[in-house]
């Protein structure tokens, strides 16, 4: 019972973006709304089950990998491909889909993992799409995301 919440949540993301976005890609908005989904499924499924511990890890691993990329954005100076700013790299966006789906994979299970690895997918390609972010930057926000996570979750 446990799996079938968070099961139907990654679902139900999956389906809206192939019905509303299948005609029109707006990849903006399949990054925000991927993110921001995982996210809220990372930290909302332990409140709903009283998993408090659980809560307060999840918060504090996605806070670790936006606080690393914020961080890298602070320091190194990358122009975005559609020139809108010097934040390109790396891709906090990504970063936090992958550590938010790290810590859904390891609390849930190996369906909800490759549900949620693959809305965090969507995301880096969102962004790649949506000219906010190169590749480079995806690619080193997804390292960030699943190392924090890793080492957060080998460390507990």
């Amino acid at each position: 019972m446990t799996i079938l919440y968070p099961a139907l949540l990654l679902i139900t993301l999956w389906v809206c973006f192939f019905v509303h976005y299948s005609s029109s890609l707006n990849w903006q908005m399949v990054s925000d709304v991927g993110v921001y989904g995982l996210v809220a499924a990372a930290v909302a499924f332990p409140v709903f089950h009283s998993e408090w511990g659980e809560f307060k890890f999840a918060g504090y691993i996605i806070a670790m990998a936006s606080g690393i990329g914020l961080l890298g954005k602070m320091l190194i100076d990358a122009k975005r491909p559609d020139k809108s700013g010097n934040d390109s790299f790396p891709s906090n966006h990504t970063a936090n889909a992958f550590a938010a789906s790290t810590i859904l994979a390891v609390s849930y299970g190996w369906i909800i993992g490759l549900l949620s690895y693959g809305l965090a997918m969507l995301v880096g390609l969102g962004r790649v799409k949506a000219l906010k972010h190169h590749w480079r930057d995806v690619i080193v926000g997804l390292c960030v995301g699943l190392c924090t996570a890793i080492a957060a979750v080998a460390l507990i």
